[in-house]
């Protein structure tokens, strides 16, 4: 309470933005829109995301909100690289870098739809700009020889990671940035990489269709705070909690509070490189 009136955490302000769209489960957008209008604010983005809710529209027209069903998804147990792929990927030569050229990716990936349309617009592109400045949204590149040969970009939120667009300029490099962002993904304790819609390249590499309901119950587990767990991501959350300058000796805060007051939207705060064996701490 302050001067009688309760506070708002980070998590019930959000709670709030998020309850301004229809409710997907009721609203009949399986395969239309689930509303139009609003702006791509860093706020509203990471509320719509935090409800399986991403923006996809053309350019000229009003932001579009979509909640799909059935839903694409990798869970990333399920994952499988494609028995050819994995014979051919490792003779390519490829490094991996996590947020190296963020930009460079989401222009490459609406550069290579430009043709046969693209929902990157320069909108998009400066919205996804700053959620990757801020923290929440990241990119896998792949390079060969020096040169950007594939990447892919998505938001992180909670347990689970929302897939956006992936490119690639050379044989098998959107697989291999696939194989590399799932391993990431398993490192961090992700538990959902939502693929938004079904392709023939997603399905091949362990990708399943959730029913509604399914793919809802399973987005609420990832949003929800687990404070006993020992994954890389709530231990981020830990040591964000426990070096509030509100906490000392004389004041007794529950951890379990402190998480709650701002879980799923605390960004990434640990950096990767990749050594060619696999992900560690930057």
């Amino acid at each position: 309470m302050l001067g009688g009136r309760p506070t708002l955490t980070v998590r019930s302000y959000m709670e709030r933005v998020a309850s301004g769209f229809p409710d997907p489960r009721t609203a009949g957008c399986d395969d239309y829109p689930l509303c139009a209008g609003g702006r791509l604010s860093l706020t509203m983005l990471l509320a719509a995301y935090s409800r399986g809710i991403f923006p996809w529209f053309n350019e000229g027209d009003p932001v579009m909100w979509w909640s799909p069903a059935p839903r694409c998804v990798i869970l990333p147990e399920n994952y499988r690289l494609p028995k050819r792929a994995a014979r051919k990927i490792p003779r390519l030569g490829f490094a991996y870098t996590l947020d190296a050229c963020f930009p460079e990716v989401v222009r490459q990936c609406g550069e290579r739809r430009r043709e046969s349309g693209t929902w990157i617009t320069r909108d998009i592109e400066e919205a996804y700009g700053l959620l990757h400045r801020t923290g929440y949204a990241h990119s896998v590149e792949v390079w060969q020889d020096g040169e950007l040969a594939g990447g892919l970009y998505g938001v992180a939120l909670g347990r689970a990671f929302f897939g956006e667009s992936m490119f690639h300029a050379v044989s098998e490099a959107s697989r291999a940035g696939l194989q590399a962002l799932v391993e990431l993904l398993r490192l961090r304790g992700i538990e959902l990489l939502d693929c938004q819609q079904e392709t023939a390249h997603i399905m091949m590499q362990g990708g399943s269709l959730l029913a509604r309901e399914d793919f809802e119950t399973r987005l609420a587990s990832c949003m929800a705070v687990r404070p006993e767990s020992e994954d890389a991501l709530t231990l981020e959350y830990r040591d964000f909690a426990g070096a509030l300058p509100w906490r000392s000796a004389f004041v007794d805060v529950n951890l379990s509070n402190a998480l709650d007051d701002v879980w799923p939207f605390l960004p990434w705060r640990t950096r990767y490189l990749h050594d060619g064996a696999g992900w560690r701490r930057a």
